[in-house]
């Protein structure tokens, strides 16, 4: 079994990165999950997360007040699920950012 293992920065501050780590074997891929973390004040968050972590793929929509939405993913194959996760949150990481920020200043 191989594992993938990378930081990937999302902007050029270097305050927005995708935490991947995958397990595969041959061309299959096993487990995985990918994070968008922010770094907001000087620290880092983990706002989105996508995982096959419970047996199955799905994504976590983490709150500011570290509550958790879990929402399962309609691909039963983690390759195509390791693909999507990744895809939209290169796409989507700005509205993420923005609405947990949203959050964070509603908690002060």
């Amino acid at each position: 079994m191989k594992i993938i293992e990378y930081l990937f920065y999302l902007s050029s501050l270097q305050k927005d990165r995708l935490r991947v780590k995958a397990y595969k074997e041959k061309n299959k891929i096993l487990e995985f999950l990918v994070q968008y973390e922010a770094n907001i004040h000087g620290e880092w968050y983990p706002i989105i997360r996508y995982d096959t972590r419970h047996g199955f793929a799905h994504r976590d929509l983490l709150h500011a007040d570290g509550s958790a939405e879990k929402e399962p993913l309609l691909w039963h194959n983690y390759n195509l699920a390791l693909t999507y996760a990744t895809q939209d949150l290169k796409q989507n990481w700005r509205k993420y950012r923005q609405k947990f920020e949203e959050e964070l200043n509603e908690q002060k």
